[in-house]
């Protein structure tokens, strides 16, 4: 199959925005409760009425503050509450989002503000205030700058420039908004060139909204919950946002990665979305506490079980013996994993990324089905999804409603649809090269299988030539040396040389397990551990695994374990953990060049 298109099965208004939500829910259910805050005692409701009495105050503010129609308003904070209110009251007066990640540089947050003529900058803390000072310092086109924590913050502050507002001023700027203006801008994370602002209308994320609700079915409805932790300036996190709003869902929020266990403890989530890295993390760090608590065998066996149980799903069912095996490490390891995410999750969401068939069984056979589904900031996140009744492990799912797949003769997958955005932000170029013949044109590489489940194979950019013209898709083998507890990151190189070689980096949790089960001192360097004969041969054993995977022209001949991990601080890494390559091929260009001689 080329090409496959599902037609609409929803309606959106011209004069539709993403506030009405706010507003519709407020008035049908004011007692239901869209979010709950964390506090000392743990989660505190707060109802649809109250929330939107907090978005037409802050909606008042900002008009009292100046903010017009169109203007950019930006948002550099981690995920939380406030977050959300002040997305909702921007799109209220009919201003537009502008996200920045917590994590940027001033050089960064620099270009987002100076390219979107960004009015008012909304940062979290000092840290961020900090980092921004010198950057808004040079330029004339942002006026306010307010910020969240403090005893002067900026919804209380917001709260005062909109004592004087009325009721009347809100709804007539809101009545204003149509579902063709734009809601916000959200620059690409920038793996190769400068970040673009791609722009997405209140019909991009209304249809988003929509198409969720059809692909995710009970996952989706009023009754479930989930906890938001990934960065809410990605687009990922965002739709889940309005998504999960628009359809009745109780959301949590945190920033806190260190704590996020205990608060998924606490909030008992039905659902969780996350990167693929996440759900990997969660897996190898399963894995190394069996293993330095003795119970290696314990766990592989459990492992092989449930992917072997979620491979039988697909061919007609698991057998009796099976069944009794999984029935007695369900016992044994699953219910404690279970556990870990709370002790209620159903199922969970991954994007941003591919999961791989592996992880895919994995969590499946432990009684968590990962929904993988495919989308990019420039499709408003998911434009394919895997949903249940409908789902087959490694791939990313057919499209949703109101889209088209359709693959090149190149292989490149193309995208069109409701949820495609229709321009980059001030960019004409950038637009003309990416979108052509009304397709989005993504980069990405993918097959269609015979009922329309989208395959992504790799990325046009990212594939590797060899000096024998052997063409090498990088993504699959760093997938399977990951998946080793050791190792927290893998990059295959090769491009133009004549072999296939590796940059690893160990995984700074795993390392005290390691060497204490092999006997080595707890304060042995880094710098000595990578050359340590036992970790090596423990690290060749994962790459030759991979190995097996591929051809020998597709192998990789040697690698290289470098003393640092790859971070995001470093810009090696995106916000959603994907390798930076080009920054890392030119922060390690000595290393690289070491493993072919050079």
């Amino acid at each position: 199959m080329r090409e496959l298109a599902v037609p609409a099965a929803y309606t959106i208004a011209d004069d539709a925005s993403l506030s009405d939500m706010v507003f519709d829910r407020a008035a049908q259910s004011p007692e239901s409760v869209p979010f709950q805050r964390p506090d000392a005692a743990g989660w505190t409701d707060v109802t649809a009425r109250r929330f939107a009495e907090e978005v037409t105050a802050l909606a008042k503010g900002l008009i009292g503050s100046g903010v017009e129609t169109g203007d950019r308003v930006a948002i550099m904070s981690g995920t939380r509450y406030e977050w959300v209110a002040l997305d909702f009251a921007i799109w209220t007066v009919g201003a537009v989002t502008v996200a920045i990640y917590e994590t940027s540089a001033a050089e960064q947050a620099r270009w987002i503000l100076e390219d979107s003529g960004t009015k008012m900058l909304i940062v979290e803390n000092d840290a961020y205030r900090e980092t921004t000072a010198p950057v808004v310092a040079e330029l004339d086109t942002v006026t306010t700058v307010l910020q969240i924590d403090g005893d002067d913050g900026a919804i209380a502050r917001l709260r005062a420039a909109g004592a004087e507002i009325s009721d009347a001023q809100v709804e007539q700027r809101r009545s204003a908004v149509t579902a063709k203006d734009p809601a916000t801008l959200v620059y690409t994370s920038g793996t190769t060139g400068r970040p673009k602002g791609v722009m997405l209308t209140h019909f991009n994320l209304l249809a988003e909204s929509e198409t969720v609700a059809d692909a995710l079915g009970t996952m989706m409805v009023e009754g479930k919950s989930t906890l938001l932790f990934l960065p809410m300036a990605h687009i990922f996190a965002r739709a889940i946002s309005v998504a999960g709003f628009y359809n009745r869902l109780t959301i949590g929020h945190t920033s806190d990665l260190t704590n996020l266990v205990p608060l998924l403890g606490t909030f008992k989530p039905t659902f969780v979305l996350s990167v693929p890295r996440v759900f990997e993390k969660v897996y190898n760090t399963a894995k190394q506490t069996a293993e330095d608590g003795g119970k290696g065998k314990i766990f592989a066996a459990a492992e092989a079980t449930a992917i072997e149980w979620s491979q039988a799903q697909d061919t007609g069912g698991a057998g009796l013996l099976l069944n009794l095996k999984h029935k007695l490490f369900d016992k044994l390891v699953y219910g404690k994993l279970r556990a870990a995410l709370g002790g209620e999750c159903e199922a969970a969401v991954s994007g941003g990324g591919p999961l791989g068939a592996r992880l895919g069984h994995f969590f499946r056979g432990l009684g968590v089905t990962i929904y993988e589904g495919y989308g990019l900031t420039e499709t408003s996140a998911a434009i394919t999804v895997n949903r249940p009744g409908a789902q087959r492990v490694g791939s990313v799912g057919q499209p949703v409603s109101g889209n088209a797949v359709r693959i090149s003769e190149d292989g490149e997958v193309l995208l069109r649809g409701d949820v495609v955005f229709s321009e980059y932000w001030q960019n004409e170029q950038a637009t003309a090269d990416d979108i052509r013949d009304g397709w989005f044109h993504t980069g990405d590489l993918g097959r269609l299988d015979e009922e329309g489940f989208l395959y992504i194979t790799g990325r046009k950019k990212e594939i590797i030539v060899t000096a024998a013209g052997k063409n090498v898709a990088p993504s699959n083998l760093e997938d399977s040396i990951r998946a080793h507890p050791l190792i927290s990151q893998a990059i295959v190189v090769g491009d133009g040389k004549p072999f296939i070689a590796a940059l690893l980096t160990l995984d700074p949790e795993s390392v005290p397990g390691w060497l204490e089960r092999n006997g080595k001192p707890a304060d042995t360097p880094i710098e000595k551990l990578v050359t340590d004969a036992d970790l090596i041969a423990e690290v060749d054993a994962a790459v030759a695994a991979a190995n097996a995977q591929v051809s020998r022209a597709e192998a990789i001949k040697t690698f290289r374990i470098l003393t640092t991990d790859f971070t995001m601080e470093s810009g090696e890494l995106t916000p959603t953990l994907k390798l930076k390559r080009n920054v890392v091929h030119d922060n390690y260009a000595q290393q690289i060049a070491e493993l072919y001689g050079a």
